[in-house]
This record gives structure tokens, C-alpha cells and sequence, in this order.
């Protein structure tokens, strides 16, 4: 949907299982039409697609299954302004942890897969428009392990090169549909290869020397940072100073993801209680702080819980921010708490800055994993509940919804 004059906001299709294209329309139909129904059934409604790898190919390669998409989107006055391409496989119902980062940008496949994503846009997205792809943060700290160290620089060189040509590739786009505004955004993480704000402005100033003059024209223009309020959360940023640095450098602001971390005080208590959050699916990077820093992190919940639970309680820290994504709306009342504060602090400062961004996703993607508490709603009763608490958080710093 649009608020105000030039913002879109919508929900990320990715709490919907869909690896093929059929189940993905299948969610589409069933519970997105509804979401739409319930919340925006008088005005042109904003999604948020997530495409799987082999959901983009039949999209891309079978005319038909996307006329029948987009005759679809007519009817259901619905439009596809973003598209999250961060996942290229399953998703959902099996171990996904870390692989969720592969295949990574060292590789050909993600190069084509996001290529694709941005050819299907072009043929989607309403004329004089902006559309937008998310994307991960080059690769997972994790997968340089042991690695040599020619083979560390071989890697990162691969990196460096294919994003230097998906902004040549979009730029190519740019000139096939003028009247179109595409762009990428890559979405720091903890444990990412750039996972916070200075390691972001980092890898953007090596991929800048990289370039030649009109590549680097490229990728400013086309490449900007998929900013999610539960990842800067989890590391202790600031959201003002965040997006001071960012147009101080010249990086654009892609996309906001808005999404809200779990966070706990340390205690014996509270240890037992975040067990429940554990599960075999996602990585649920735990971010240690005291006195509103970081301290230390750990790769999932597991680890975290076995140091937490041997450390004497004054080593644990003050406070721990999990990436677990929780529903905006939810009210914690069992001793843990949320980084809603993150979320809140970035449309403060959209409010002083109107065209900070204009692609704004909720993104509560744990819906099958949440514990019990959080998982008494339908679905498609859970999604409303976050457009209500989102449209009066833009509401509260005079974004309201365009009419």
C-alpha cells in the first residue's frame, strides 16, 4: 500500500512456505489475497514477493505462468514493488541455518539468480515506478573459515566482481525501461561477512575502488543497503548515526526491513524461558552487551545457552538481543522484551527525512517456529495485527496512509 506520497510499505511473502512456483501463487492466493482484503481492499496493495531460485526460473521461462501471475495482480489491484532475494532455497520445514547465505556472491548461480529476480520485476512492476531486490551481505563469515589465505582473497575478488556486475546488469535494465527506478539491496546480518553499519560503509568503499569511473557510477546508483531494524538492533547501533554515515558516504538506503529482535536480561530465569525459542530450521545468532555495547556474539541459541548457563552470572552480561524474529505487535510479559525501540528510532528519522527510503517490508518470516505464546493466531489474523501496529507507528510521526 502507499503512504503518504511516495512510500510503500507491505509484508515479506517469506512467512509463507513456497519453493515451487505453484505453492508460492498458492500462498499468494490463499493468504496474501486475504491480508490484502482485510487491510487495503479500496487501494492498490503492495507486496512483497519472495521468490525461491526455482520459483523465479518458471517465472522467467514459462510465458504463460507469468501472464497468469500478472493478469492476477490486475485483478486483485495488487503490485509487486520488492522482491526478497536472500534465500534462493528452502526456507521453510528443514534445516536451513546457514545455508540460507548460499549459494553466496562468490558464485555464478547467485549472480544469475538475482539477475533473474530483476528481469522479472522489470516485466512486473508498474512504469514509473522504483523496484527493489534484497540480497545478503556478499557471504557468511563462517564459510572463510579455514580457508588459505590466496583463497580468502580469491573469493572476496569473486564478491567484489559479481557485484560490480549486477550493477552493470541493472544499469543495462535502467536503460531498456527509463522511466523505472531498480536497485539492490545488500542486508547487513550478524555474522554476515559485513554484518554492521562500519563493515557495510567498508565493503562499499573496497567495491568503489574496484571500479572503473562508470562502474562505480553504477553501483552507487543501483547498489544500496537493505537496512533491517532487527539486524542493526542486534548489534547495539545507533539508527541516527547509522543513517548519518550513509548519506555522508553516498550509500543509498534501499529498503527497510521492519522487524523486531527478542531480547532478555541474563538471568537463570530467563535462560530457561528463551529455550523455547530454540529450533533445527534457522540461525538464531545471540548478541551479547553491557552498557550498551557488544560484547561478544555466538553463532545460534544452542551455544549461547550452554556458555550462559556455565558463566557465573556476572560474566553473561546485561543483556542479550537474539535474532529471532518476533511479531511487531507482541507484548512480552514473562521477563523477555523486543528492539521495537530500533524500529521506532528509524521512522523518527524518516519523519525529519522523507526521502530517506521508499520500500519499507515487515518481515516476521519465524512464524512456524514461534513457541506457543506467540503462535495462538491464524496467519493471516497475525498479519493484520502487525499492519495495524505499523500504520499507527507511521502514524505517530505524521505518515498516514494515502487516500
Amino acid at each position: 500500500m502507499r503512504l503518504g506520497e511516495q512510500i510503500d510499505l507491505g509484508y515479506c511473502t517469506n512467512i509463507h512456505r513456497g519453493e515451487t512456483w505453484e505453492e508460492t501463487f498458492k500462498g499468494l492466493s490463499e493468504y496474501v489475497n486475504e491480508v490484502r482484503r482485510r487491510v487495503c481492499p479500496d487501494a492498490p496493495y503492495g507486496i512483497g514477493l519472495r521468490l525461491s531460485d526455482q520459483a523465479a526460473r518458471t517465472l522467467d521461462e514459462d510465458p504463460e505462468a507469468f501472464a497468469s501471475f500478472k493478469a492476477w495482480l490486475r485483478e486483485t489491484n495488487s503490485y509487486v514493488f520488492t522482491i526478497n532475494g536472500f534465500p534462493f532455497g528452502t526456507f521453510h520445514g528443514s534445516r536451513v541455518k546457514d545455508q540460507v547465505y548460499a549459494p553466496d556472491w562468490a558464485t555464478p548461480e547467485r549472480l544469475e539468480y538475482t539477475e533473474r529476480l530483476f528481469r522479472i520485476g522489470a516485466e512486473m512492476s508498474p512504469e514509473h515506478s522504483s523496484f527493489s531486490v534484497s540480497t545478503l551481505p556478499g557471504s557468511f563469515k563462517g564459510f572463510f573459515e579455514g580457508l588459505s589465505g590466496a583463497d580468502i582473497a580469491g573469493k572476496e575478488e569473486a564478491i567484489f566482481d559479481n557485484f560490480i556486475q549486477i550493477g552493470e546488469s541493472i544499469e543495462s535494465l535502467r536503460k531498456c525501461f527509463p522511466e523505472r527506478d531498480f536497485h539492490l539491496g545488500v542486508e547487513p546480518e550478524p555474522l554476515g561477512w559485513f554484518e554492521n553499519t562500519p563493515e557495510t560503509v567498508a565493503f562499499f568503499d573496497r567495491l568503489i575502488e574496484r571500479c572503473t569511473p562508470d562502474q562505480a557510477a553504477a553501483v552507487r546508483q543501483n547498489i544500496g543497503v537493505n537496512y533491517d531494524t532487527c539486524h542493526l538492533a542486534l548489534e547495539y547501533e545507533d539508527a541516527a548515526h547509522n543513517f548519518a554515515l550513509y548519506r555522508e558516504k553516498g550509500i543509498r538506503i534501499s529498503k527497510i526491513h521492519l522487524s523486531s529482535a527478542l531480547t532478555l536480561k541474563p538471568t537463570d530465569e530467563n535462560l530457561q524461558k528463551v529455550k523455547e525459542f530454540q529450533d533445527e530450521v534457522y540461525l538464531h545468532q545471540v548478541m551479547v552487551g553491557a552498557g550498551g555495547a557488544l560484547q561478544r556474539s555466538f553463532k545460534d541459541l544452542p551455544p549461547a545457552l550452554e556458555w550462559g548457563e556455565s558463566a557465573e552470572p556476572e560474566e553473561r552480561g546485561e543483556e542479550w538481543r537474539v535474532h529471532f524474529h518476533v511479531p511487531l505487535h507482541a507484548e512480552f510479559t514473562s521477563g523477555l522484551g523486543d528492539t521495537r525501540f530500533h524500529l521506532e528510532a528509524v521512522l523518527e528519522e524518516l519523519a525529519k527525512s522523507p526521502d530517506l527510503c521508499q520500500h519499507f517490508e515487515m518481515e516476521t518470516y519465524t512464524w512456524e517456529v514461534m513457541p506457543a505464546e506467540l503462535h495462538e493466531r491464524d496467519v493471516v489474523d497475525q498479519l493484520e495485527a502487525e499492519y495495524a501496529w505499523t500504520l499507527d507507528a507511521f502514524d505517530r510521526v505524521g505518515i498516514t496512509r494515502a487516500v
